[in-house]
């Protein structure tokens, strides 16, 4: 799907199969942990877990190279390079989120990719225009949904997770993205 300014969405909802074994094996079986984050003059707990696996360390699943390795083989020629890092986020209640942002630090580029694999129970992403003036654009992902963000998107768009006072279970959000992008 086209949106403004050059960015690009695709979403493909239960796009990984196993998906809740998956989820199982990642929730015991990776090394979560809890960061704090300087937020304009004070440090805070970041709302989630995290894990990440840099170009150098393998993925802890068998699944997660599997899927890294199917995104490759579409968005390789488009993207120009491969998608080399993973970060995972455990996100337990609806109590955990994720701030309004673009994936643009590290190196800076016009265009790239970011793929985002939900695995667990779903959640709200959005998507909204970093300087306004558009819609906010709602997406529930969760059970193997694959949402992936392309072209300016990074740049021109911006996502959260927010909080929600639903009763909802943990998700575990898996983003791919090339060397550099975070």
């Amino acid at each position: 799907m086209a949106l403004a300014h050059g960015a690009w969405l695709d979403v493909l909802p239960g796009w990984v199969r196993g998906a809740d074994a998956l989820f199982e094996r990642l929730a015991a079986g990776v090394p979560w942990r809890a960061e704090r984050r300087t937020m304009y003059d004070r440090v805070v707990a970041v709302p989630r877990l995290v894990s990440y696996y840099g170009e150098d360390r393998a993925l802890p699943d068998p699944g997660l190279e599997e899927a890294r390795l199917a995104l490759d083989a579409y968005y390789l020629r488009r993207l120009g390079e491969p998608l080399s890092t993973a970060g995972l986020c455990l996100y337990r209640d609806g109590r955990d989120s994720v701030a309004w942002h673009g994936d643009i630090s590290g190196r800076r580029v016009s265009e790239t990719v970011v793929a985002i694999v939900s695995l667990g129970n779903p959640r709200a992403l959005l998507l909204r225009p970093r300087h306004g003036g558009g819609p906010v654009l709602r997406y529930v992902l969760g059970h193997g949904d694959l949402l992936v963000m392309g072209g300016t998107c990074q740049r021109t768009w911006q996502h959260a997770v927010p909080k929600t006072t639903r009763e909802t279970g943990p998700r575990i959000s898996v983003q791919y993205r090339p060397a550099g992008i975070r």
